[in-house]
């Protein structure tokens, strides 16, 4: 009987694909019930890195290579993370048909997991009443931080606000406003607009992928598990 597999989708490029494989040699490891199917979006030829790093996967997991888009019509000038999150968007008519073959032909399709800048593939697995997870291969404070990002725009926008002023994030140590994520000093571009819509997928998923362990993070995962105490959080380190 075949196994049940767990759709994976990352976004666009080398740096992407890795980590969310490398999580999923790790999740199969742990439950060999299951096998993956990886459904990878490119940004024009795929690069010669990404298919000899894909020859050494098990045979477990199995990859597609979605057909290249082009963002020939994406302004030069486009930061680099929106054009991540392009690539998958304009990839969705072939992740959809793939996902569907995939369902009709296999005894049972469990999750769909998408990378952190693939969140619009999440619509997919309602379509198809699957289970869905982000994969976030960063700390627990970085959720946090997307969690919070209003909040964050809020206290940096304070009139005569003291540059000195820490920022104090629910279960993380303090920060000052020069160490956050670049998108949050750009608060008025397009980076930090689609930072904030990354955030608000989170709370449309069953669960979140991060790449922490309790004991390094254990005040910042249990105010988020407060939170968001419906949530499964799976961690990986």
């Amino acid at each position: 009987m075949e196994k049940p597999h767990i759709a994976v989708v990352p976004s666009a490029g080398f740096t992407h694909l890795v980590p969310i494989l490398e999580f999923s040699k790790l999740l199969l490891h742990l439950h060999p019930q299951f096998q993956v199917t990886c459904l990878i979006p490119s940004v024009g030829t795929t690069p010669s890195s990404s298919k000899a790093y894909l020859q050494t996967l098990p045979p477990t997991i199995h990859s597609i290579l979605l057909p290249p888009i082009s963002t020939e019509h994406v302004a030069e000038d486009t930061p680099l993370a929106v054009q991540i999150e392009l690539s998958v968007t304009l990839s969705l008519p072939y992740i959809k048909q793939e996902l569907k073959s995939l369902c009709s032909r296999t005894t049972y399709v469990a999750a769909l997991v998408v990378d952190v800048f693939a969140h619009d593939a999440l619509d997919l697995a309602r379509e198809h009443n699957l289970s869905s997870y982000i994969y976030l291969p960063q700390s627990a404070m970085m959720l946090s931080m997307y969690l919070n990002s209003t909040k964050i725009d809020e206290m940096l926008s304070k009139e005569h606000r003291d540059p000195q002023e820490l920022i104090q994030l629910p279960g993380c140590v303090p920060l000052h406003s020069r160490d956050l994520p670049l998108p949050f000093h750009f608060r008025s571009s397009i980076v930090f607009r689609k930072l904030v819509q990354r955030a608000q997928k989170f709370h449309l998923v069953d669960g979140i992928i991060m790449n922490t362990f309790l004991e390094l993070e254990s005040g910042t995962l249990l105010l988020l598990l407060y939170y968001l105490h419906s949530y499964v959080f799976f961690l990986v380190a």
